[in-house]
């Protein structure tokens, strides 16, 4: 970034902190006050408040901290593009994804990458995030890419994008005719769960716990291994599944399935790079690259 006090205010904002930011930027704090107050001078307005001990942004902090981050962006992908033409990749790339994201989210990734670096050999193994992860701090693999909640304090997680968990029926079942369950009516409707370890199971735990249900209290007909498993075993069986979008939309488009509305129930979530702490490997951040791209550019 140019004007390296904009991207003093960048760090300050991201962490709403002077003492984080004088740390990640290696400078002391008093240096980062002085570039904030050069800002505020030059735009003649203040971009924090402080709360107490608290630092907020004002509303022309928050301006600012949107065009920061385009502006991250923009330099990133100039770093990107300009080490594909400085550099000639080769080389082996071990990567692990839970199962979702591996059946449904990477392989027009990986597809397009392929197309790129040729010359790059790429492996894949899919499992359950608990297991992702596991094979990671052994290094079997060199990037993760995962769901749920939990964080091993030995990896570093990156947002990668967004998803949500629906619940969703097959059409030729009687659950099909309607069109919304009331959160206690769910305590008497048969459901089918991923298997524990799953990051998907972890999220919908959390997001019952919420409002103070556990899988305990609920009817649960099976615990499956797959996301197509679940599928199949819904289109048998009067059962509710709770699916990630990314991999029912095409059902749902066709008919084959529905979702079915739970007032006050949404279960958003986040698919995350995984590796672990420190630099990432070169072809590893090459990757990562890539497929952020890949999905911000649709």
């Amino acid at each position: 970034m140019p004007d390296f006090r904009l991207k003093v205010f960048h760090s300050v904002a991201s962490h709403l902190s002077f003492t984080k930011a004088a740390a990640e930027l290696f400078i002391t704090q008093p240096a980062v006050t002085k570039n904030i107050q050069e800002l505020e001078k030059e735009f003649d307005i203040r971009l924090f408040e402080r709360k107490g001990s608290k630092i907020i942004l004002t509303p022309a902090g928050q301006i600012l901290l949107n065009y920061t981050r385009q502006i991250v962006g923009v330099y990133k992908q100039i770093e990107f593009d300009f080490s594909i033409l400085k550099k000639k990749f080769s080389g082996s790339l071990q990567l692990g994804a839970s199962t979702t994201i591996g059946q449904y989210v990477l392989p027009p990734v990986l597809a397009r990458f392929y197309e790129r670096f040729p010359q790059i050999k790429l492996s894949l193994i899919n499992d359950n995030t608990e297991k992702i992860e596991a094979a990671l701090i052994d290094k079997r693999i060199q990037l993760g890419m995962v769901e749920g909640r939990t964080k091993n304090k030995d990896l570093k997680y990156i947002p990668f994008i967004k998803d949500e968990l629906v619940p969703v029926v097959h059409t030729s079942q009687p659950l099909a005719r309607r069109n919304e369950i009331k959160l206690e009516e769910l305590k008497q409707i048969p459901i089918v769960f991923r298997e524990r370890g799953s990051g998907s199971l972890e999220v919908i735990e959390h997001a019952l716990a919420s409002h103070k249900i556990q899988l305990s209290d609920l009817k649960v007909a099976m615990y499956l291994g797959s996301t197509e498993s679940i599928k199949f075993f819904l289109a048998n069986s009067n059962c509710l599944g709770f699916i990630s979008i990314a991999a029912i939309t095409k059902e749902i488009a066709s008919g084959e399935f529905k979702i079915i509305d739970i007032p006050q129930l949404d279960i958003p979530r986040m698919f995350y790079f995984v590796h672990l702490h420190g630099k990432s490997d070169g072809l590893a951040d090459t990757f990562m690259h890539f497929a952020l791209r890949h999905y911000n550019q649709k």
